[in-house]
């Protein structure tokens, strides 16, 4: 996650975020019989969470913050003094932020088939996990889970904490979709929504733009059809998809900016099988964020958000007149992965069914990665619309 931590350390400088971050702990909840809702049961599931801020009498001021798709619940603060950069959104959650903790209780949680499941920091059940029927890892016996699924985990939290009803919910990329499938499915617990870099459905060139993070997992021999814990992991197909997960979510003037550009380098005028040091570089990064990562759980990710659509039946349109929460929506200007006219034609259809909906885009050069590293510039956009009545 090198390359995400350098950003976000350049987000903190330029919005001149106090670099004193809250100390905050990761903690565990555990489902004993967890059903999918494909009808498949794992036994346990499990999953990591944190909280920030104080939950109040009524437990009437939660927010649930739902994370991005290489992400976790560390949205905000630090585990110890000396980490490198603190979660993903702390430029505005904390005291006096936009989503101020001295006001509002806010919950993320990790979700199943996480990412990052060979982080410490990271508690998740999925294909890495032993499979205690067997005492052997999953792989591809673990069912195919949905966003869907990880809403319900959510809620089994939430009703274990006595929470009842949210302020809001508000979550970026695969998180959007977790934020509105929450005021869909349960539109009488959520007040506010607030997608961020987000949509209501993907379509299918969504879809396939998807199914080429995957394509070289499955391509690569070591992959193994998804058996390879014996054996270690598909190191260069994890590495090639996370190259492409990564540039994917960089809007090209951020991406030339990091990378060099191609007549700088002499060997490929040369030599056809030479490589370009962008390309070099990129995979270079790659290849860091590989080592908490796992690639089974990659491909799960990608067929739980390739699957998504507000309610998770044939009608997103029609799902979404469930709502009944306020929801702005707040997609990036230059994203080229969740295009804001995705966000848009949410945003229409919630309208068109009577919703009150507000719209605003983030501003900046790092496309879909300025839902994370931009945030602050809208952070006034959030404050405002948490405070409305």
């Amino acid at each position: 996650m090198k390359f995400l931590s350098t950003l976000l350390l350049l987000g903190l400088l330029l919005t001149g975020c106090n670099s004193q971050a809250m100390l905050v702990e990761k903690q565990a909840f555990e489902i004993a019989n967890f059903k999918t809702e494909n009808g498949a049961l794992i036994s346990p599931a499990k999953v990591g969470w944190e909280a920030y801020g104080k939950l109040n009498a009524d437990k009437s001021n939660v927010i649930l913050i739902t994370h991005f798709f290489s992400g976790s619940s560390h949205a905000a603060g630090k585990y110890k003094e000396t980490d490198a950069a603190p979660g993903y959104w702390d430029a505005i959650i904390g005291p006096g932020k936009a989503i101020d903790t001295d006001k509002y209780y806010v919950i993320s949680v990790d979700t199943l088939v996480n990412a990052n499941v060979f982080d410490p920091t990271v508690i998740t059940t999925g294909p890495a996990t032993v499979n205690p029927a067997t005492g052997k890892p999953y792989g591809l016996s673990f069912p195919v889970v949905t966003i869907g699924d990880f809403v319900e985990v959510q809620k089994a939290l939430l009703d274990n904490l006595g929470i009842n009803k949210l302020h809001a919910v508000i979550g970026g990329s695969m998180g959007s979709f977790q934020a509105i499938e929450w005021a869909t499915r349960y539109p009488d617990r959520v007040e506010r929504l607030i997608p961020v870099i987000g949509t209501a459905y993907i379509d299918a060139w969504a879809a396939v733009r998807l199914e080429r993070w995957a394509y070289p997992i499955k391509q690569d021999p070591a992959w193994r059809g998804g058996d390879y814990y014996q054996h270690g992991q598909p190191e260069q197909g994890l590495t090639t998809a996370l190259a492409y997960i990564i540039q994917d979510a960089v809007y090209p003037t951020g991406f030339n900016m990091r990378y060099p550009a191609p007549y700088t380098d002499k060997a490929p005028h040369q030599d056809i099988l030479a490589s370009f040091s962008a390309w070099d570089q990129l995979m270079a990064h790659a290849n860091l964020r590989a080592k908490m990562q796992d690639a089974n759980h990659i491909l799960y990710l990608i067929r739980a958000s390739q699957l998504y659509r507000a309610g998770m039946g044939e009608n997103w349109q029609q799902a979404l007149s469930r709502v009944t929460a306020k929801t702005l929506f707040l997609p990036a200007s230059g994203d080229q992965l969740l295009l804001p006219t995705m966000a848009k034609t949410s945003a229409e259809a919630m309208t068109a069914a009577g919703k009150t909906v507000e719209y605003a885009e983030i501003p900046g050069i790092w496309g879909h990665l300025d839902g994370v590293v931009g945030i602050a510039a809208v952070a006034d956009n959030i404050r405002t619309f948490l405070e409305s009545e």
